[in-house]
């Protein structure tokens, strides 16, 4: 419980509620950020129109899906030997068809079905509508490909299968793709330029998310501070709008209210944001609303000036910690945590020191820590030696998780005595009869169960902790029950 998380998440076979007619069976997996899993499930829904339930018995699957992320190699590595897996398996069943979805197959595209001959499609993450022609394309006896990343996919018409859900909280995506070009990253090749999706979708899609008892969403995008809708368009030629669509235009700031105000009683959280895109006003209406979670991830990268520089990142030292005093003054007990990078290319001793002293001065709740690791395709691959031996790269990642579990332990500490509201999300994975669910700030928050349920908002008062959970006791209902 006290492990400080440093790796990708790991894949997760997911399964939907099964719909009578259908007879085909559908295994898909997940890997990476959270947004492919709320990918997952628009593929699942998409799928289920075209005869597909989904199994978590992969011998028995008639398709087979992995949904893949490009960030690290490690990443890609992974998904290669789940494609190992599914090889032993096709041997076993012939007609078992398989395919590749997501940020590794927009990387590779055509490669994939050169380097991997057991893959029959691979499929973009703006091209899953395509998936029944794709998959006809495959049952015709011919390999199937499209990769072409959209101007306009939202996906905003589609209604997501909730996956694996715990009936309790939801992804609700509102933007996909990046324009941001830090020069370590992928995504803006693999997820494309930065497109936000109408507002009254998105509160369509909460409103029923709502009706059917669902009590936290995590509004997602790669980069959610960049919402803007003003009538459809890429971010980038909001300039060329209408002064109607500029006056009327819905930012991210505004969204988040409306959000806020359609269901007081619901609470909301949001991922990923960008330093250099935060606004005084997301924080204001943080602030403003009980029911918007103090809580904010906010990645820095690195703590020194040089390096952000050459990572292309907009902001600098200085303004990040302008930016993090003003969370704090306006949320004092916001939670913040990080990703940070060690051993990008150029990165000195004394830079790394910057990163710890930055550290020292935010002292964040948990971060996301990894050594750096060249991505094909990106500007640091194409223009920067890296230069920073692997062993040097792991000793400061090490100090790095080292300084971190110090704070988290440090901030957990910091809840010992206190009532605070918490979401019962499931039982606890270490005791049958304990709850497990998250406070406001996001730290896990563990409890005996007593009389209360899956989903229930309830006080409890903090006793003891860990770096990672805090434990403690029930004393009643929050109102929001």
């Amino acid at each position: 419980m006290e492990k400080i998380i440093e790796e990708e998440k790991q894949g997760q076979s997911l399964i939907l509620d099964q719909q009578e007619g259908n007879t085909r069976k559908l295994f898909i997996e997940s890997y990476g950020c959270q947004m492919n899993f709320s990918d997952s499930e628009i593929v699942a829904s998409i799928l289920a129109k075209e005869g597909f339930n989904t199994t978590q018995h992969l011998e028995e699957a008639d398709l087979v899906l992995v949904n893949t992320c490009s960030i690290r190699d490690k990443a890609e590595q992974t998904v290669r030997k789940r494609l190992e897996k599914y090889n032993a398996v096709k041997k076993i069943n012939p007609s078992m068809k398989v395919g590749v979805l997501g940020c590794m197959a927009e990387r590779l595209k055509n490669k994939f079905l050169e380097e991997e001959k057991i893959v029959d499609l691979v499929v973009g993450p703006d091209a899953y509508k395509d998936l029944p022609n794709l998959l006809s394309e495959v049952e015709e006896g011919r390999n199937a490909i499209n990769v072409i990343l959209s101007k306009e996919e939202t996906y905003g018409d589609v209604s997501p299968v909730r996956l694996n859900s715990n009936g309790v909280t939801a992804f609700v995506s509102i933007t996909r793709g990046c324009d941001n070009m830090c020069t370590f990253c992928v995504v803006p090749f693999t997820r494309g330029r930065e497109r936000s999706r109408d507002p009254q979708s998105i509160l369509e899609e909460i409103n029923d998310l709502w009706s059917k008892g669902f009590k936290e969403v995590t509004l997602l995008g790669q980069n959610v501070d960049s919402y803007l809708w003003y009538g459809g368009g890429l971010k980038k030629d909001f300039e060329k709008a209408s002064d109607i669509q500029k006056a009327t235009a819905t930012n991210f700031a505004k969204l988040l209210e409306l959000c806020a105000q359609a269901h007081p009683k619901m609470r909301f959280r949001f991922s990923t944001s960008n330093p250099q895109d935060m606004t005084m006003d997301v924080i204001e209406t943080m602030a403003k609303f009980n029911n918007i979670c103090n809580y904010i991830h906010l990645p820095v990268q690195s703590g020194s000036n040089q390096i952000l520089k050459a990572m292309n990142r907009q902001h600098t030292r200085e303004e990040y910690f302008e930016l993090i005093d003003n969370i704090k003054r306006l949320i004092p007990d916001c939670a913040i945590s990080q990703d940070m990078i060690a051993g990008f290319p150029t990165e000195t001793e004394a830079d790394h020191q910057d990163t710890l002293s930055l550290m020292e001065h935010v002292k964040y709740d948990f971060g996301f820590m990894f050594a750096y690791s060249e991505r094909p395709g990106t500007l640091a691959e194409r223009k920067m030696e890296d230069d920073i031996p692997e062993d040097t790269k792991k000793r400061r990642l090490n100090e790095i998780i080292q300084l971190q579990q110090k704070h988290s332990l440090y901030r957990t500490q910091q809840h010992l005595g206190k009532v605070e509201e918490v979401l019962i999300e499931k039982a606890s994975k270490k005791s049958d009869v304990h709850w497990s669910g998250r406070n406001s700030q996001n730290t896990v928050v563990v409890f005996p169960k007593e009389n209360y349920k899956v989903g229930d908002f309830v006080n409890v008062k903090i006793t003891d902790c860990t770096s990672a959970t805090l434990i403690g006791k029930a004393v009643g209902y929050s109102e929001n029950n």
